[in-house]
């Protein structure tokens, strides 16, 4: 199903796109032990050469020291529309490397996610979902010059009138608030609806805020410091007096993707009466944006640009397991990266010599030879025996797992018997039963009967093999 929009994209709707991209960043979210938590760059030197270990990173010096390369790139916007291929191993740091990209680059610029299995989508078309991805990667950076009252809040005082409707009720008719900086003060009536967001941000007195004069959205910026006390540490964030007049001109700097805009600017359409009213509720809920629609947000875009208003921001896409595409896929990635709007595409596979997808044609990867030609290829190596003892030993501080040096030594060998990633999983099955037999830290003895437990895959596969005629095949 296609939507377009009523109108042509404005200014309105970009600023829209740009506070529910705000709205949603400003959101703080508890951190949670993932896979790659760990990883918090590419652990380079200076000049660009990998050190033994850092930043979470170990081993992989060549392919660390390439992706430093294609980092500097990126952030000179030398690699837009161009694509790197991660190429190794099972449990070789692929994932890993992207991530320390992502890291590398900073929160600024974007990056964007996806595994190849994602495109299959009953609901939208595989090119519709590739665009969407590639939208996502490509940032617009809005500057924008608004009016907004600032200031250290002196007086918060709700104005309350008597409810006819609900008897002795009251409601907020308005609400007093009154701002002081080091050049005067100004008291300000503002609408009910105010007070409810100065309630949510928790605005009290002391606070320095400031409140755009158009939207009247409210940011509390953090506790004045002349309520600063002597204690060397402090729950809260104080922050200097503004030094300019209450109400003033400021310039707001603003991130957000192209597909914000797209989503933003795509309305359905239908009519009130019941049938339409029934089309509206059969309609998934996924829809797809229509190419007119992207051309029309392009020209805004392009028209921000040549004002000086907003800046494109190139980022970076990521699509693991890119064997997983189909031909379709890959002409329209072929496509894609040729364009004007274009990222920089990272590609990760642990495919050797293997059958395109849907297709009997074989080729490195599973990737057509037409699209790895446009490809910078990163291998990744299998990491040494000193290598993995010192990502258990990293994923271990990082889970809150304390290991006596032995039982290390016997993970780490399990790993290398059976694979990196499954030691990684065995780490809190043996914290827990090190708990249960009352260790303080694991043993080699509570590593053992973990393993004793569990089956990895090469297990697991051997007793297929000697039991095979016990399944249903």
């Amino acid at each position: 199903m296609e939507v377009d929009s009523a109108a042509p994209p404005g200014a309105g709707a970009i600023v829209a796109a740009a506070g529910i991209a705000a709205s949603k960043s400003d959101r703080q979210r508890g951190a949670r032990v993932v896979a790659h938590s760990h990883v918090k760059g590419l652990g380079l030197s200076g000049a660009g050469y990998a050190l033994p270990s850092g930043a979470g990173m170990v081993g992989q010096k060549a392919a660390r020291e390439a992706a430093g390369v294609a980092v500097e790139l990126i952030k000179i916007g030398k690699m837009s529309g161009r694509s790197v291929l991660l190429v190794g191993a099972p449990g070789t740091g692929k994932t890993a490397i992207a991530h320390a990209i992502a890291h590398e680059l900073g929160t600024r610029v974007p990056f964007c996610n996806m595994v190849g299995s994602e495109v299959y989508s009953a609901e939208v078309k595989k090119s519709e979902v590739l665009m969407e991805s590639f939208r996502r990667a490509i940032g617009l950076r809005i500057k924008e010059i608004k009016e907004v009252f600032e200031g250290e809040v002196t007086e918060l005082a709700p104005v309350e009138t008597p409810n006819a409707l609900e008897g002795f009720g009251k409601t907020i008719e308005s609400v007093i608030v009154t701002l002081k900086t080091t050049k005067g003060s100004k008291q300000l009536r503002l609408d009910p609806m105010i007070y409810e967001l100065l309630v949510k941000e928790r605005v009290a007195v002391g606070d320095v805020i400031y409140i755009e004069a158009n939207s009247g959205a409210v940011k509390r910026v953090g506790r004045s410091d002349s309520y600063a006390t002597e204690y060397d540490l402090e729950a809260e964030e104080y922050v200097p007096l503004p030094k300019d007049e209450v109400h003033k001109r400021r310039e707001v700097v603003q991130d957000i993707s192209l597909h914000d805009l797209d989503a933003a600017n795509a309305r359905p359409q239908g009519g009130k009466d019941i049938m339409s009213i029934v089309n509206q509720i059969s309609k998934p809920r996924k829809t797809e944006i229509t190419e007119k629609l992207r051309m029309e947000i392009n020209k805004i875009v392009a028209k921000y640009v040549e004002q000086g208003i907003a800046e494109i921001v190139p980022g970076v896409l990521f699509v693991d397991e890119v064997h997983m595409l189909d031909m379709e896929c890959f002409a329209f990635l072929n496509r894609a990266l040729e364009s004007n709007l274009a990222p920089t595409v990272i590609f990760a596979t642990n495919r050797g010599m293997c059958d395109i997808h849907g297709t009997d044609i074989r080729s490195p990867h599973g990737i057509p030879i037409d699209l790895l030609d446009r490809c910078l290829i990163i291998r990744t190596q299998p990491y040494t025996l000193e290598e993995i003892t010192e990502i258990l030993c990293i994923r271990a501080d990082v889970e809150g797992v304390k290991f006596e040096p032995e039982a290390v030594t016997i993970l780490a060998e399990i790993a290398a018997r059976a694979s990196l990633r499954y030691a990684i999983q065995l780490l809190t099955p043996c914290r827990v039963l090190s708990e249960s037999n009352g260790h303080e830290r694991v043993l080699a003895t509570d590593i053992r009967e973990a393993d004793a437990v569990f089956y990895d895959a090469k297990s697991s596969a051997r007793v297929l093999l000697e039991q095979g005629d016990a399944f249903i095949t």
